[in-house]
């Protein structure tokens, strides 16, 4: 849904008249939080920028934000490249003086970054400059770390690499899910942009240079990255259950030729039962109890089969029966997953 050019000079005379000029690019929750947080200051963007719903599997955590942005009278551009020549000169149009890049997988060119008047302004979900790059939730569960950050910051043609406008630590508890990780950082999202909104309105913003010899960076993530190995240790297994959960696409293992996401599970300690990795030993009222490498067990609590609803896992699973794949058939299975769906 791209707007006329009547549109867009309408858009520009109302927020010449209210003030501070932006526009919004993104397609997830943090984009929706920060909409909210600028139209809160009465300084709604100049036009939200967002993926057409036919391209959602680009984002695991994909939002439809139109209905939002039409609740508040903000016009929509839907692109698949915010690159694009046309895109850009739609964005020169409106003049902007901030370009806000807020749940955007997509690298911001320097053409795009040349296009407001002040700056382009984007959001990490990390402590920067450490763990820059993609996927940065699962791999802070993978990591197990203990705290972990939300930065703001302005964005130069690096990737993550741009001056701090503000950042805030928390904790991550040893037993944090993506999804309350996620939601920790929308708080923060939403706390960062309270601070910072009245400082940009009043040209007072800092900046404060990452020390890049700090750096660390987070690799991509694909679905077939989250499959399960039983052979690994019970709290590497659950680590992985944890770090891949929703809103990212899940833990994947394999009951025969069925695939199976396993969306929650709990580590048990020890436990009366001798078999092999990936093999069912019980079935409680609490879940399925899957032996690992380790010879300790993680207790399955809600498992998904493919393009289903979540379920009890002892809804799904039968005892003694053993979860994995064949590993004769592990790279033809991972290459025909990705070709499905599209990494975090």
């Amino acid at each position: 849904m791209s707007f006329s050019l009547v549109n867009i000079q309408t858009t520009k005379q109302s927020r010449r008249q209210r003030g501070m000029r932006n526009v919004l690019i993104g397609t997830v929750d943090s984009t929706r939080v920060a909409m909210e947080v600028l139209v809160q200051h009465k300084m709604p963007p100049s036009a939200l920028c967002t993926l057409p719903k036919e391209k959602a599997s680009r984002h695991s955590d994909f939002v439809d934000l139109i209905p939002l942005a039409q609740q508040h009278q903000i016009p929509v551009v839907e692109t698949s490249d915010s690159n694009a020549p046309q895109f850009l000169d739609q964005i020169r149009a409106l003049e902007p003086e901030y370009l806000w890049v807020i749940g955007w997988s997509q690298i911001c060119r320097p053409e795009l970054l040349q296009v407001p008047r002040k700056a382009a302004l984007g959001f990490h979900p990390a402590a920067l400059p450490h763990n820059r790059g993609r996927a940065v939730i699962p791999w802070t569960i993978l990591q197990r770390a203990t705290s972990t950050g939300a930065t703001l910051f302005w964005l130069d043609e690096g990737v993550d690499s741009g001056d701090v406008l503000a950042q805030q630590t928390f904790s991550v508890t040893a037993h944090e899910t993506a999804r309350s990780l996620y939601n920790k950082h929308l708080e923060a999202l939403n706390q960062l942009l309270q601070q910072t909104l009245p400082l940009l309105a009043e040209n007072q913003a800092p900046r404060m240079p990452q020390d890049h010899r700090q750096a660390s960076w987070c690799a991509k993530r694909t679905p077939a990255d989250g499959l399960i190995d039983w052979n690994r240790s019970a709290e590497d297994v659950w680590t992985l259950i944890r770090a891949v959960s929703e809103p990212y696409p899940g833990a994947l293992t394999y009951d025969g030729d069925q695939r199976l996401m396993i969306w929650e599970a709990d580590l048990v300690g020890d436990a009366p039962y001798c078999g092999l990795p990936g093999q069912v030993q019980a079935i409680t009222d609490n879940g399925v109890l899957v032996q690992c490498g380790d010879s300790r067990h993680v207790l399955l609590r809600t498992v998904g089969l493919e393009n289903a609803a979540a379920l009890p896992a002892i809804e799904v699973l039968k005892i003694h029966r053993k979860l994995g794949i064949d590993p004769g058939r592990l790279q033809t299975q991972s290459i025909l997953y990705n070709r499905k769906n599209r990494g975090t």
